[in-house]
């Protein structure tokens, strides 16, 4: 006897509109793989901040979505041509009620890999998706679950890691949330330059700030009366993402980054947030060995690839021994010149 194929069983992918935005958001929030990467806000700021095409996939079986995978390409010639699971952010990939929807998203994306003539497709997994695709083992993220009462959090940091929050409280170190982007900037972007990697234009904050609201934050760190260090963070169900952070190099004597991170989990707690994501590090890298010792465990990020004309997987990172003649130039260059020219190429690194 044959089966018959009803629409119920009919999985289609379709390309993210805005009549849509809602009921993609609140997929994205009710499924447990879901992120703060995966919302549609990232199209916005995407399109808004860098002009660069994107591509948010959707699957849905009789009327439902079941399945979502946001896309955007970026296009060098310094850092090659890529297509995306989300540029700019750490974590994407399928996210998915069921194998059939993964595998319709996974083969949409593969399809339009090919048509756009990319280097590779990458998709920026928290899981594995045992695919069989190559696999970037470079990176880790920190997520660990937070109290409600601040001296339970201050008692769970390894010993050594409290002494140095215990001094910059003593610092007499104060914090407060701030509504602009202009006093976090100035700290962020003399940050990176120090570390030699060209800053993201003011632009691209402002509009993550418009774009997600509430859900977007900064904190600034100041000791009598300068700012030290500032911290932007996301916000997505009962979690915080601090997600760019900096400081001058007078924090470094003051504890200014270990009172912020600190200040942030203490806030968080008691308003209820519950999950603090220190977010991703290159494996043996300075912020790896920092966030270890706040007694966070590192979790494996599952980076997979589909290559179209690359022939191996891209390394466009620090870790790359071509860049690294860049980098220590950067490191040279005074502040005003950095921050004229590090968003050019700050917006093709993804």
């Amino acid at each position: 006897m044959q089966s018959t194929v009803t629409e119920s069983d009919v999985v289609t992918v379709q390309h993210l509109d805005q009549s849509n935005y809602a009921r993609w958001d609140q997929y994205v929030k009710e499924s447990t793989d879901g992120t703060f990467f995966h919302l549609s806000g990232w199209k916005e700021v995407i399109e808004r901040a860098f002009g660069y095409p994107v591509y948010f996939l959707y699957s849905e079986r009789a009327g439902k979505i079941t399945g979502v995978l946001p896309l955007g390409q970026l296009k060098s010639l310094l850092f090659g041509n890529t297509l995306s699971s989300v540029p700019f952010c750490v974590y994407g990939g399928v996210v998915a009620d069921d194998e059939a929807s993964a595998t319709s998203l996974r083969q949409a994306a593969c399809d339009l890999a090919d048509k756009l003539g990319v280097d590779a497709l990458e998709l920026k997994n928290r899981t594995p998706s045992d695919a069989g695709w190559p696999v970037k083992d470079l990176y880790v993220t920190f997520r660990k679950e937070i109290s409600a009462d601040p001296d339970e959090n201050l008692k769970a940091i390894p010993r050594k890691q409290r002494a140095m929050v215990r001094k910059g409280i003593k610092a007499g170190l104060s914090a407060e949330t701030v509504s602009g982007c202009d006093r976090f900037f100035r700290i962020y972007s003399e940050s990176v330059r120090n570390l030699g990697t060209p800053v993201m234009p003011l632009k691209y904050f402002r509009v993550l700030r418009e774009v997600f609201c509430e859900d977007c934050d900064v904190l600034v760190v100041t000791h009598e009366g300068q700012d030290i260090a500032a911290v932007m963070s996301f916000y997505f169900r009962d979690e915080v993402l601090p997600y760019y952070g900096g400081s001058i190099p007078l924090a470094r004597n003051l504890k200014g980054n270990d009172f912020m991170y600190w200040e942030l989990m203490r806030r968080c707690g008691e308003r209820g947030i519950r999950i603090f994501d220190y977010g991703r590090s290159k494996v043996g890298a300075g912020s790896y060995s920092f966030k270890k010792n706040w007694g966070f465990t590192p979790e494996p990020l599952h980076y997979e690839y589909y290559l179209v004309k690359a022939s191996e997987v891209p390394e466009v990172n620090p870790n790359n021994p071509k860049y690294q003649m860049l980098i220590k130039a950067w490191q040279r260059l005074p502040l005003p010149i950095a921050n004229a020219i590090g968003p050019l190429l700050a917006r093709k690194l993804g």
